[in-house]
């Protein structure tokens, strides 16, 4: 029975299409519906084939009294996967486009619908939509029609989907949403509506035009009130809640220019709040407070202004407490913090006495490579230039053995890294005898010169100039090292190389000098011929590596 009447209305549907008469077309109409609301599958099968798709596209029209129940038919047929693409080949996605300048709510609202449906999980489509101007004809209509709960959340559902592509983003940076967000977010009390706004404001936040318009229409004032509000409650959504506020505001800090309005010179209500929320005992709000402090220290003006004002000792204290059994994420947020804080000059001395090493060091028996790493970046930032820290740090052999075990994290390329420019900064900024002693005795010879390989040319140097300090200095206690890593032939490849960098070959050069004071690697050198080599670069276009090639070529021959 079902089956004959759904033919029947088809039927008598095309021809009212045809004749266009309205009354009979909405009672054909209201039949379909009803059809969908029983057997939505089935009907939307007989609908494919009965050819009424194409139809369709001519009667969407904003004077038409039919548009909202075809819109609606639309969306119901969408709901189906395998009717998605015969709405569009049908031509239905520009018609629907044009129904968005209706005044007419419920057309509005179910070709919001229909356009959602057909475009689901379609980044190809909803790029159409963007390309087709949709975005700012939704963010005006989301302004006019805020009062209507079910069209509010048709917006909401699309700039969800929307904002997801990178595409849309230009596009709404150039409208008011950040205004009509944060005014419908103030509006809101239940918990669903604003997760629901929250999924909209994540990915638009990505983008650094709107952090800073969120910024100023005053999202970050309703983001530290959810926090206050929550800060207390155990009720999951409450947690929730204010994980993902909090997560909001961290990255609004991550543009620069929301970031430093956000600062005002470390006097700003904001930076304060943010503050307050490291010696809190919620981890959620520590973690929070960390992360916004490592975003505020992304230029030296704030970051001496906050180690002026004591921020490390929140760190140092903030770390104390998650030494024992820590939350892997707060330790890697407040690193990071003291990493970015100690890249001023000025502030590495200050941040020295302040006891940060101490407390760094407190975590050197971390498994987890995230913390590994940012412990390491804290240390080298902090003695680069400062020789009396790294003779301290370089003679700490339980550091230099964990470094060299750490060399060798070869499932981990950041903690690998980190761990040989820590090695090789230890000997350069130190010059120190007993720390060269200190790292060959701990076995890091043969990781600097593997270091000196990288394909990383400030890596390459750092490592050089490390040697070179090593035969300068302690040649005797590093010549088997030295020889057994085949240092003489990572050189010889390196002058030989045409791709070397200018640098390189001439720190290579210089090694080469400073080793031929070891009889064993004076015979190798001399074995290798590389006279031809450093002859070669007597006429290098860099003033520098021509003058030392004429230099090395000079004592190779002496001492021949």
């Amino acid at each position: 029975m079902f089956q004959d009447n759904l033919s029947d209305t088809l039927k008598k549907l095309k021809i009212t299409a045809v004749d266009r008469t309205e009354d009979s077309l909405e009672g054909c109409l209201d039949c379909l519906l009803q059809a969908l609301a029983q057997n939505n599958m089935e009907t939307s099968e007989k609908i494919q084939g009965s050819g009424i798709l194409q139809l369709f596209a001519s009667l969407l029209i904003p004077q038409s009294s039919c548009s909202a129940k075809i819109a609606n038919i639309i969306a119901e047929v969408a709901k189906n996967e395998f009717m998605r693409i015969p709405c569009v080949d049908a031509g239905l996605i520009s018609p629907l486009v044009q129904l968005l300048n209706s005044k007419d709510q419920e057309v509005l609202l179910q070709t919001g619908r229909a356009l959602g449906n057909i475009c689901y999980d379609s980044h190809s489509l909803q790029a159409q939509l963007i390309n087709m101007g949709v975005i700012p004809t939704l963010v005006k209509l989301l302004g006019i029609h805020c009062q209507n709960a079910a069209l509010t959340e048709m917006c909401l559902v699309a700039f969800g989907n929307l904002a997801e592509l990178e595409s849309s983003k230009e596009q709404f940076a150039s409208t008011n949403i950040a205004e009509e967000l944060v005014k419908l977010f103030k509006k809101q009390i239940e918990h669903d509506k604003r997760e629901m706004i929250f999924e909209v404001l994540a990915p638009l936040a990505e983008n650094d035009a709107i952090k800073l318009q969120l910024v100023e229409a005053g999202l970050v004032e309703c983001l530290l009130e959810i926090v206050q509000q929550k800060v207390d409650s155990d009720k999951e959504d409450d947690i929730a809640e204010l994980k993902t506020a909090s997560d909001l505001m961290v990255l609004l800090l991550l543009g620069d220019e929301s970031m430093q309005k956000l600062f005002e010179g470390g006097k700003g209500n904001v930076f304060q709040r943010v503050l307050s929320w490291i010696p809190s005992n919620n981890h959620q709000l520590q973690l929070a407070g960390a992360l916004a402090i490592a975003n505020f220290a992304r230029n030296d003006g704030n970051c001496i202004h906050m180690v002026d004002n004591g921020i490390v000792e929140k760190l140092t204290d903030l770390l104390d407490r998650h030494v024992e059994d820590g939350n892997v994420t707060v330790q890697h947020a407040a690193l990071s913090a003291l990493r970015n804080l100690a890249i001023p000059v000025v502030n590495k001395a200050k941040m020295l006495s302040a006891g940060v090493t101490e407390a760094v060091l407190k975590f050197l028996k971390s498994e987890m490579p995230p913390v590994q790493f940012k412990l390491l970046g804290t240390l080298r930032m902090l003695i680069d230039a400062q020789a009396e820290a790294a003779e301290q740090l370089g003679k700490n052999v339980k550091l230099v053995e964990r470094l060299v075990e750490w060399c060798e994290a070869k499932d981990h390329a950041g903690v690998m890294g980190e761990s040989n420019r820590l090695l090789s900064a230890l000997i350069r900024h130190s010059k120190s005898k007993d720390v060269i002693k200190t790292i060959v005795q701990s076995g890091g010879i043969k990781h600097l010169v593997t270091m000196a390989t990288s394909e990383h040319v400030i890596m390459q140097n750092e490592a050089l100039v490390a040697l070179a300090l090593i035969a300068a200095l302690e040649l005797g206690t590093a010549e088997k090292d030295i020889e057994s890593a085949k240092l003489v032939q990572i050189l010889h490849k390196l002058l030989a190389d045409e791709r070397s960098a200018p640098e390189i070959k001439y720190n290579s050069m210089v090694l080469i000098c400073a080793l031929m004071g070891s009889e064993s690697l004076h015979k190798e050198v001399q074995d290798l011929a590389f006279l031809d080599v450093v002859s070669k670069l007597r006429s290098h276009e860099n003033k520098s590596v021509a003058q030392q090639a004429s230099l090395t070529e000079q004592r190779l021959t002496v001492e021949s």
